[in-house]
């Protein structure tokens, strides 16, 4: 073990791109702590495999992002942190007019109000060391729309606005704030479409295929490692799409 290595939260890494960047941190030697919603146990074997195969430590914890006690209970054990990846999102298919207000709700708590429980927790531990770098797992869909997923475009876009706004708030402090926008990623989340739903997505992509939620993991990793000046940035991953 390293008493000196960096420590990284990573919300939703039970699987997809949450999980693909758990990988990716501790390979790269940053000890973590690792939430999910549900699959717990899924989630305590994979950080046990981490830790054996990476020397690192890691903590797995169920927390539903989208609930403010939760969120405090999380924080209420850890005495620093290095990097913040907002990662837990939900999507919702389906038209506006057919949309509960309880299924708005929700989208908006997971993916944006989890954003804001994160961060304010966080930036108290990172301010200890006048450094810290937070990033939030974000959607093209949160600058081009979607139709059939207004509520889940919505949601991103207030997570790219919410990105713009604390970057210019802490970076006197400091600490940066930027977003990983994905395009079309070969995840659990995308299960729901269809194979002719597939195929024309990626028929739209320049790069001719859906990402990989290691490539994302990847880029997550590479922004927080960026230079300090780097701050308040939405960057896309999404094969040429926009």
């Amino acid at each position: 073990m390293n008493p000196n290595a960096k420590t990284a939260l990573i919300t939703g890494a039970s699987r997809g791109i949450g999980q693909a960047a758990a990988e990716c941190f501790a390979a790269a030697g940053y000890n973590l702590i690792l939430t999910c919603s549900k699959t717990i146990d899924v989630l305590r074997e994979f950080a046990e495999d981490l830790h054996r195969k990476y020397h690192i430590t890691c903590r797995a914890v169920q927390a539903d992002m989208g609930c403010e006690a939760d969120v405090t209970q999380l924080f209420s054990s850890m005495d620093e942190l290095d990097v913040l990846v907002n990662n837990a999102g939900i999507a919702h298919i389906g038209l506006l007019s057919d949309m509960t207000s309880e299924e708005w709700h929700r989208i908006f708590a997971v993916n944006l109000d989890s954003c804001f429980y994160t961060c304010r927790a966080a930036i108290p531990l990172m301010l200890q060391k006048h450094s810290g770098k937070i990033i939030n797992v974000s959607s093209v869909w949160g600058t081009q729309g979607a139709s059939m997923e207004v509520a889940y475009s919505a949601s991103k876009g207030g997570m790219n606005a919410f990105t713009r706004a604390l970057a210019k708030e802490l970076a006197p402090s400091n600490i940066q704030v930027n977003a990983v926008s994905c395009g079309v990623i070969d995840t659990a989340m995308n299960s729901c479409l269809s194979p002719e739903d597939i195929k024309q997505l990626q028929s739209e992509i320049p790069a001719d295929r859906l990402g990989r939620p290691e490539e994302v993991a990847k880029l997550i990793l590479q922004t927080a490692n960026a230079p300090e000046y780097m701050t308040g940035q939405i960057i896309t991953i999404d094969g040429g799409w926009y």
